[in-house]
């Protein structure tokens, strides 16, 4: 046994506050932007270890460094929003919040991504490696990014002077808890999360009375037809082995039943593994919209906003040669390939910051009983909760366990004696 995993089995550090943290963020969550409270809790637990604390960095984001003598540094980051989500999970810590969404109508506040276990876990990190400061050397850094939801925390942390106000890390790790079954720890080389942006694309037309169509450039129209075209670039642009997804997340077209809009708005999220692939892509999306517009006689020419850009989460082999032989010691079995997957994060725009290395891995949270008969029956899409929907929430003893010791195992990698 090596010493990192002799450490994690066998460590004498009082790990018990976690579940009460973790209920405390889930019960009362906070949405992008407006995590003041959440920032503050963090805040005070890390008064309890020996480390140099900033705060508000790019909004409510925390940064706390650990010293401990001469050798590499290593940032470990976590999230911590929630979603303008009702929960349904019906367990005792269940939030009740209810606060204005991002359009002004007040909804329910919910941890269904697992943010709050992702902070709890980083935090039980911290004290396992401030209490063995005898196993390691060098610098730990412990990042708490707010408003990943939004996709908008990274890049305001590297915006407010990140890479200036903190030692330079040599590697960034990360983590998410996923469905799959609880404690394991999943790790692959190369793309894990895909690029994402979201696109909003005003057609313009030209308003009448519903009575005299002939009269208008109809708009709605116009979209209706952009809309069945965009399939057709997924199914005939993009090279089967590729991957690329367009969803159409919502029409917006007038305010009444007997007028013709002026204008119309779609909004759409594109993901995907390859830069080529997003760039034919994207040319095919302006084609479409353009022509379109043409085809139906519009005076004016669309417009095209991108927002909500992630980032590619894409594995550096050296650091998963590094991390995943620990991983396999300190876990065993329950140390697997990951798979890629299709949501986007935005962990990435750090270490680019930074420009180093990283890794980002996923961490299964399903209750084991429930993933195991889910596969056995071959209902996981059927019977297994997954992030963002209403009733997500992971089996709490062996996810906070093994996020926890994954966390310290992959810092320990690069910092251990």
């Amino acid at each position: 046994m090596s010493d990192i995993a002799r450490l994690l089995a066998h460590h004498d550090v009082d790990l018990s506050w976690q579940r009460s943290f973790y209920e405390d963020l889930h019960e009362r969550p906070e949405l992008s932007g407006h995590e003041h409270e959440t920032a503050e809790k963090i805040a005070r637990k890390l008064e309890d270890f020996d480390c140099e604390v900033t705060t508000h960095i790019g909004g409510f984001g925390i940064v706390a460094v650990f010293r401990n003598g001469e050798g590499p540094t290593a940032l470990f980051r976590a999230d911590f929003d929630a979603l303008p989500i009702t929960e349904k999970t019906g367990v005792p810590f269940a939030s009740t919040r209810v606060r204005p969404g991002p359009d002004g109508t007040r909804t329910g506040v919910m941890h269904a991504c697992g943010h709050d276990m992702h902070t709890t876990a980083l935090l039980g990190t911290c004290a396992l490696l401030d209490a063995h400061r005898d196993a390691w050397s060098g610098t730990f850094i412990a990042l708490f990014q707010p408003a990943e939801e939004t996709g908008e925390g990274a890049a305001a942390m590297v915006a407010d002077g990140l890479v200036t106000r903190i030692p330079h890390p040599d590697v960034c790790l990360g983590q998410h808890i996923m469905p799959g079954r609880a404690g394991e720890v999943q790790t692959k080389v190369g793309p894990q999360f895909a690029a994402c942006d979201s696109i909003r694309i005003t057609i313009p037309g030209r308003s009448a009375h519903g009575s005299m169509p002939h009269n208008a450039i109809d708009p709605t129209y116009i979209a209706a037809m952009v809309i069945i075209r965009l399939q057709g670039i997924v199914g005939r642009a993009v090279d089967p082995n590729d991957f690329a997804v367009i969803s159409v997340g919502s029409l917006h077209s007038g305010t009444t039943n007997n007028i013709i809009p002026s204008s119309a708005e779609l909004v759409l999220n594109c993901r995907f593994y390859s830069e080529t692939t997003k760039r034919r892509v994207y040319a095919a999306i302006r084609r479409v919209v353009e022509a379109e517009c043409v085809a139906s006689g519009s005076e004016e020419a669309p417009t095209f906003e991108f927002f909500g850009h992630g980032e590619l989460v894409d594995n550096s082999p050296e650091v998963f040669a590094t991390v995943r032989p620990v991983f396999d010691e300190v876990f065993g079995r329950e140390s697997v390939d990951a798979q890629r997957t299709t949501v986007s994060e935005d962990f990435a725009n750090i270490p680019k910051a930074f420009g180093v290395p990283y890794m980002y891995w996923v961490v299964g949270c399903t209750p084991q009983d429930l993933w195991d008969r889910a596969v056995a029956e071959n209902r996981v899409k059927e019977d297994v909760p997954v992030n963002h929907m209403n009733t997500f929430l992971p089996e709490y003893e062996p996810t906070v366990s093994a996020t926890t010791r994954a966390a310290t195992a992959g810092v320990l990698a690069y910092l251990g004696h």
